[in-house]
């Protein structure tokens, strides 16, 4: 084993070198629960610390050996050893958690045994050394700490959708540059499904602000902490290296849905997005009101549904598509709505040898007849049509690219085209003047590939993401595919081409600037 450093010997001190250091007890750096080991109790009765002292130390020598290139805080802050998530520090010399630091702790244990010295509290951010036990003040280990927990200002945060920050890219350990927010999320073993929503929700600036702003310190719930902390991450422009680990927030969702969305499941976008805005919308304090949370006021919009009963014989047997009857009664009924569901047109059963390689195409407004108030749909004996009374902030799409039959799951291959800018939603919405603007723009792209052609193949599935970066149209944003770890940017003409499932729309004012969402 290496030998320790060791201090200078106060009989050899002269009148230049510094006075004989004070010892004092070390008592509350952490408030650590009733349920902690022995080991952890006594460790405030049996740790020293130095007082600081402002000529060097020459056991400040060990912060030399901390080695930032295998630092990842992005996986569950458990001990390596107990399992345990009390207390619990971070070696950074080797990068392994260990709990403790007192005498018959593991972290006193390691830095003996493997002559490794400096921890970090990895809910204080304090560093301590070990075995000696004295905290450490050093601004040199500021980029440590602010890579485990990143903040934010009010003034940071209104840059990031600028084209400025498109133009300044950060750049990691290796001098690799990127793009806060743009980076890659790591796939640990069948979460890409999961990976698109979570860069989605970080993409829609109401919600990324009220997180990145965020001091979740009190009774929230552990996914909230998660989630901020995991938007915090994606959003950092001093990461150590370019990408990040969902890890840590993936294990929480998988407790939090009873192992309904688990890291090695291929699963549903559109499902798990449903899951979490409504766990998000009751950790955030939300109500059944309207605005009661982020998640209202960001997405819930109001639709009239109004049913009408069939009369067989009389609505079904002519060859004309079922319609309302103005002689028998419609019930009319409101709902909110977090998403908006639209029904693709069914794909041609046959094709002529000309046509067979030829994918289908439809247009959004096809799609979105569904809410002009007169398009008709029969569904289980009732003629049903919609309208929307009230639009959100940030409209969510979701296009039903997957339906069930007796024997499989059949997908929609058809393409649907949009475009980037002012889709306006005027057709689908009652009426208001006090209405804010129903000019949208497109934000978020989510699309699906797998190799089978009309049927639904969960284990060749691929799920990409296209997010806008910087606002104003033209030159001043850009867009990038983002798939599990690749970032690449992508030319304008070929975000249309995929086979999407979800979109998310952001509301502008005529001059061209978000809406926002207290408005």
């Amino acid at each position: 084993m290496a030998t320790r450093r060791s201090e200078p010997s106060d009989t050899t001190a002269t009148a230049t070198s510094e006075p004989p250091r004070k010892k004092a007890r070390v008592g509350d750096d952490i408030q650590e629960s009733a349920s902690e080991a022995n080991g952890d109790k006594q460790e405030y009765e049996e740790t020293d610390a130095i007082e600081k002292a402002d000529a060097p130390r020459a056991s400040d020598l060990y912060l030399d050996t901390i080695n930032r290139a295998v630092l990842d805080f992005d996986f569950e802050k458990l001990c390596s050893v107990s399992l345990s998530n009390i207390n619990v520090y971070g070696c950074l010399v080797c990068g392994k958690y260990f709990q403790g630091r007192g005498k018959s702790s593991y972290a006193y244990a390691h830095s003996i045994h493997d002559d490794h010295h400096v921890f970090i509290n990895l809910e204080t951010n304090k560093v301590y050394v070990l075995p000696d036990g004295y905290e450490v003040v050093d601004p040199s280990l500021e980029d440590i700490a602010f890579y485990l927990k990143p903040t934010f200002t009010p003034a940071s945060i209104s840059q990031l959708s600028s084209p400025a920050h498109l133009n300044k890219p950060s750049y990691d350990l290796s001098s690799k540059p990127y793009i806060p927010g743009y980076v890659g999320l790591n796939n640990i073993k069948r979460h890409d499904h999961m990976n698109v929503i979570i860069h989605t929700l970080l993409h829609v600036p109401p919600l990324r602000d009220h997180l990145l702003l965020s001091n979740f310190r009190g009774k929230e719930s552990e996914m909230l902490k998660r989630f901020a902390g995991l938007a915090k991450k994606i959003w950092n422009p001093r990461l150590f290296k370019a990408q990040v680990s969902p890890h840590e927030f993936l294990q929480e969702v998988g407790r939090a849905s009873g192992g309904k969305f688990r890291l090695e499941n291929q699963g549903d976008p559109v499902e798990f997005l449903g899951w979490l805005l409504n766990h998000l919308h009751k950790d955030f304090g939300g109500t059944k009101k309207k605005d009661s949370s982020i998640i209202f006021k960001t997405f819930q919009g109001e639709v009239r549904m109004e049913t009408q009963q069939v009369v067989v014989g009389r609505d079904l047997d002519s060859d004309q598509k079922p319609r309302f009857a103005i002689d028998r009664e419609i019930k009319t009924s409101v709902s909110p709505f977090l998403f908006l569901a639209l029904d693709l047109p069914p794909p041609p059963l046959f094709q002529d040898a000309v046509e067979k390689n030829i994918i289908p195409q439809v247009g959004i407004h096809s799609v979105l007849a569904k809410y002009d108030g007169k398009t008709t749909q029969e569904i289980r004996g009732q003629l049903r049509r919609y309208k929307c009374q009230r639009l959100p902030p940030y409209i969510i799409l979701h296009f039903k690219r997957f339906t069930k039959n007796m024997f499989v799951e059949e997908k929609n291959p058809t393409i649907v085209n949009f475009p980037l800018r002012g889709l306006d939603f005027r057709d689908y919405l009652d009426a208001s003047p006090s209405h804010p603007s129903t000019a949208y723009d497109l934000i978020a792209n989510v699309t699906h590939e797998s190799v089978a052609g009309t049927t639904r193949d969960k284990e060749n599935t691929v799920w990409k993401v296209h997010l806008r970066a910087g606002s104003g149209g033209g030159d001043k944003e850009k867009w990038y595919q983002i798939q599990d770890l690749i970032v690449e940017e992508i030319r304008k003409e070929m975000i249309f081409l995929g086979e999407t499932v979800l979109q998310v729309w952001e509301r502008r004012e005529a001059a061209g600037k978000p809406m926002d969402v207290d408005s």
